[in-house]
């Protein structure tokens, strides 16, 4: 009925074999390689852990508040961070918020826009140089940066995108089946519909309002509605109420939390490096076609 090769021709096939020596040196060649990749993706769950409990402890447990309410230095902040900080909470219909600080829906303190997808049986919109983000492209994220997408479109394809090109710093959430995923674009993108994109030109920075929708998931998903499967509709989302600190906190905090993020985003792009070395080597060495000692110096040059 097809071709096909049978079990028993498998096992008469003849494969090229590289000494026992060769094939431990080639081993201890890509395990270096996966090593840095291991090291790298340790070290940014140690960022990130960091740049959560810096959010957490000043931003949801209000700590630095606490501290100096009872007269003390808040734990690890320098001194003119601190004097930044009330002493005092005030009342709200949202509970106790640090006095200065207010509520406002997040739509007023960002710009929140959906996406579409341009017609798939019009190939001019396809195949081009502009990334277009849909949630499969954040579903094997292990941490919340985007680098690049699965499929780019045209410029013909982005004018049939009513959002059009949102810019770098942009935090993605996906906005149903399922509802949060989250990532900041390390690139200009287009979205399709399955996103609530916020992008972050007015009160708040990106990497306030990517931990503010992680912390705030439960009551992103508790104004949700659908009958098949949960969406947050735009419409739903804008309204909801976040914290808003001073702008010299935000700032403090920025400054403190976009070097982790740094260093999160060039290890990933390291480890991409690594991983696509990795596998160009493999079958170049087990044919022999790149030697054993070049591979070598070639892993070593790595940083």
């Amino acid at each position: 009925m097809a071709p096909n090769l049978s079990l028993a021709d498998q096992k008469r096939l003849r494969i090229s074999l590289p000494p026992i020596s060769h094939q431990r040196a080639i081993a201890k060649i890509l395990g270096s390689l996966d090593d840095k990749i291991d090291l790298n993706r340790r070290m940014n769950e140690t960022l990130e852990a960091m740049a959560r409990a810096i959010f957490k402890s000043w931003f949801v447990d209000f700590d630095p508040v606490r501290a100096k309410m009872e007269d003390r230095q808040p734990v690890g902040m320098e001194a003119g961070t601190a004097l930044l900080f009330p002493n005092t909470f005030e009342s709200t219909q949202s509970g106790l918020i640090p006095a200065g600080w207010r509520i406002s829906p997040i739509g007023e303190e960002v710009c929140v826009v959906g996406g579409s997808t341009p017609s798939t049986e019009e190939p001019d919109y396809w195949g081009g140089t502009i990334p277009f983000a849909t949630p499969k492209d954040l579903a094997g994220l292990a941490f919340p940066v985007l680098l690049k997408t699965e499929r780019c479109i045209t410029e013909a394809g982005l004018d049939r995108i009513s959002s059009g090109l949102l810019p770098r710093g942009t935090v993605l959430m996906s906005s149903r089946a399922p509802i949060g995923y989250f990532a900041i674009a390390e690139v200009p993108l287009a979205v399709n519909q399955g996103f609530i994109a916020m992008v972050c030109d007015k009160s708040l920075p990106s990497h306030y309002v990517l931990r503010w929708t992680r912390e705030n998931l439960e009551l992103i998903l508790g104004n949700a509605n659908g009958t098949t499967f949960l969406e947050i509709s735009k419409t739903n989302f804008r309204p909801l109420k976040c914290l808003v600190p001073s702008r010299q906190i935000l700032d403090c905090f920025v400054r403190l939390v976009e070097p982790l993020h740094a260093r999160v985003v060039a290890n990933l792009q390291e480890s991409v490096t690594l991983a696509t070395v990795r596998d160009t080597l493999l079958p170049k060495l087990l044919s022999g076609e790149i030697r054993v000692k070049d591979a070598q110096n070639l892993a070593g040059a790595i940083p």
